[in-house]
């Protein structure tokens, strides 16, 4: 009898192994199955703009929506009418200025706004004076407050103010709104830089400005490419402000990009679509470029040592 308990037992956890084994792969080919329904569902939307941008108008309809372009994009229905690459330069005949105007009003907004946050989160984070818990408590309360509850007053306090419908009035209306978000990030990052670097600096004689330009600043990297990343996609993708703030001839992209497809051009939507893909070609190449530190700029200081 003991024989024989001896030579079940490796069997028995030779079994163990394989089923757990097996359920790893199974939970495993679950996941990466989950992860490319996802990629597929998320990825479908773009199938469309692009296959839609590259086919004559002629060739657009809803039945065929789905399907590859017939025709090559630099070939017409008929001879001597529109291609599929018509649709690129109509599109960006109509949205270069509008473009040009977005950059204008993105790129300040984000480093302005990632600048002024940061100096913010030092402060609250770091030189703690009476009432700072109250004063950071009422800059996170303007993250809460929705875009289209603020849209009469603010149309109004412009129009009191006599400031114009452009990207300038953007501009500013973007620093401001994203200055809580900004705060909260920066605050958050200071919170987890070492006493003993603001303690040295000030035994050495160094002020809160000289502190923060000698000593911070330098450490802020992370927080800075996560602030302008969120502020410059927050801009650049903004439409209802625009619609407010601003008109059409002097607007940003979004603006713009509807007149194209809603405009004169309601049939062609080809361009429209080639449209959508070169208004959203700026955010895609910033997060492409700077995404690798996005996530670990975000999770910088949420873990305290």
């Amino acid at each position: 009898m003991s024989v024989t308990t001896e030579i079940e037992r490796p069997t028995a956890t030779a079994h163990t192994v394989t089923g757990s084994t097996a359920k790893r792969r199974l939970s495993r080919t679950a996941k990466y199955a989950l992860l490319i329904l996802f990629v597929v569902v998320v990825l479908m939307p773009v199938y469309v703009l692009i296959v839609t941008s590259l086919k004559p108008p002629a060739d657009v309809n809803p039945a065929t929506s789905w399907g590859l372009p017939v025709r090559w994009p630099w070939e017409a229905k008929v001879e001597g009418g529109p291609t599929g690459f018509d649709n690129w330069i109509m599109a960006w005949q109509s949205l270069a200025p509008a473009i040009s105007r977005t950059f204008l009003l993105a790129i300040p907004a984000a480093i302005i706004s990632a600048m002024l946050g940061s100096m913010n989160g030092f402060v609250l984070s770091r030189w703690r004076f009476r009432g700072a818990d109250l004063v950071f408590a009422l800059i996170l309360f303007g993250m809460f407050i929705p875009y289209q509850a603020i849209m009469t007053p603010l149309v109004q306090m412009k129009t009191s103010l006599g400031m114009p419908s452009n990207v300038l009035t953007l501009l500013i209306v973007h620093i401001i709104y994203g200055l809580p978000i900004c705060t909260l990030i920066f605050r958050n990052y200071y919170a987890g830089v070492p006493n003993e670097l603001i303690e040295a600096s000030r035994v050495d004689g160094a002020g809160m400005l000289t502190t923060y330009a000698r000593i911070i600043l330098p450490l802020s990297l992370p927080g800075f490419v996560v602030t302008i990343i969120w502020q410059f996609t927050s801009a650049w993708n903004d439409y209802l402000f625009a619609l407010f703030l601003s008109n059409a001839n002097e607007g940003p992209v979004s603006l713009a990009l509807v007149n194209l497809s809603q405009g004169a051009q309601l049939a062609n939507y080809g361009a429209a679509m080639a449209g959508a893909l070169l208004a959203s070609l700026p955010t895609l190449l910033v997060y492409i470029i700077l995404g690798k530190y996005f996530i670990g700029g975000l999770m910088s200081g949420s873990v305290k040592s």
